[in-house]
């Protein structure tokens, strides 16, 4: 296994492990907005709304006042952070926030933080997706207030944490509006498809590693009737699990999505050329989608781009 494929499979794992337990049918596929009440506290003290306590993953989180040296050791909230206005107040982000192209990349890691590192930017405000054990707690015991969001496992969760960023760094009508668009954008897409019956094969490596119905990823392909062919090989209920070749040929995906593009260079080509691919009717039909790797990956604002490249497919198949 190449370096690449062992970094990609220790952050499935870590994803994974982030999500908590299986959702059933109905809450994964929800797109309705969060309860925002039940999630967030605003204690509303001074002319700018602060302080304010979110009630986030790891316990409440009291910020005194607006911050402005923001740290994201997250892509998908240093996404968020940019797309709810509060991208001038970011002063650095982790080594895998590659977008906006304008984030402040440094040489922070979001899979083993640094508090000494992190710490030395002076921050008043930490978003991560994991903490290893005690970098919440250390950043806690000097002042540092931390949020931690971890992988989302249904859009009801990527919109409370989006309104959770809002509220935290001052943006709380930016947040509400952003949510309001994504719901009404993905019910549009969704409202314009009906491939019930349809199956298809999400690869998140040529390894064969892929996603079940039950993860983030596969609940937004439930919500066009798509099925999934790897929810059968998935005995321990993981979410992401290794198929067989021999599974997905005996399977015969009716749609292949390849989330492997730019991290491993798979393409239709690829695919095709593979031994006895060939005879899939995706690859005869030409219906292979190639996504966006991080795009497929993450769960802010661009999951609305991810259900459009969906919609798209699903329009192109037989």
């Amino acid at each position: 296994m190449t370096r690449s494929i062992r970094a990609l499979v220790a952050v499935i794992v870590m994803v994974a492990a982030s999500c908590g337990p299986a959702r059933s049918a109905d809450d994964a596929t929800t797109i309705a907005p969060p309860t925002t009440a039940e999630t967030t506290t605003i204690a509303p003290i001074g002319n700018d709304g602060f302080p304010v306590t979110i009630d986030a993953p790891h316990g409440p989180v009291t910020i005194e006042a607006r911050p402005e040296r923001i740290i994201s050791l997250s892509p998908t909230s240093t996404e968020v952070l940019f797309a709810v206005g509060a991208g001038d107040q970011v002063v650095a982000v982790d080594d895998q926030s590659n977008y906006p192209a304008s984030a402040p990349v440094s040489d922070l890691t979001g899979f083993e933080p640094n508090l000494e590192a992190i710490a030395a930017y002076e921050a008043d405000l930490v978003v991560l997706m994991y903490d290893p054990g005690d970098v919440i707690a250390g950043l806690s015991a000097i002042g540092i207030p931390v949020i931690e969001h971890p992988a989302a496992a249904t859009l009801a969760d990527a919109y409370r944490q989006i309104e959770e960023i809002g509220v935290a760094t001052g943006h709380q009508e930016e947040a509400g509006e952003l949510v309001v668009a994504m719901r009404d954008a993905i019910e549009d897409v969704v409202a314009g498809a009906d491939v019930a019956g349809t199956t298809y094969y999400h690869e998140i490596s040529p390894e064969l590693y892929s996603l079940t119905s039950v993860t983030f990823a596969g609940a937004l392909y439930d919500m066009f009737g798509l099925e999934n062919i790897a929810d059968a090989a998935d005995a321990d209920g993981w979410g992401y699990p290794q198929l067989s070749a021999e599974h997905i040929l005996a399977e015969d995906p009716g749609i292949i999505f390849l989330a492997d593009v730019r991290c491993c260079g798979q393409d239709a080509a690829a695919v095709s050329s593979r031994p006895g691919w060939d005879t899939l009717q995706a690859v005869q039909s030409g219906a292979i989608a190639e996504l966006d790797d991080d795009i497929a990956s993450r769960w802010g604002p661009r999951v609305v781009d991810f259900v459009e490249t969906i919609a798209a497919a699903v329009a192109g198949s037989p």
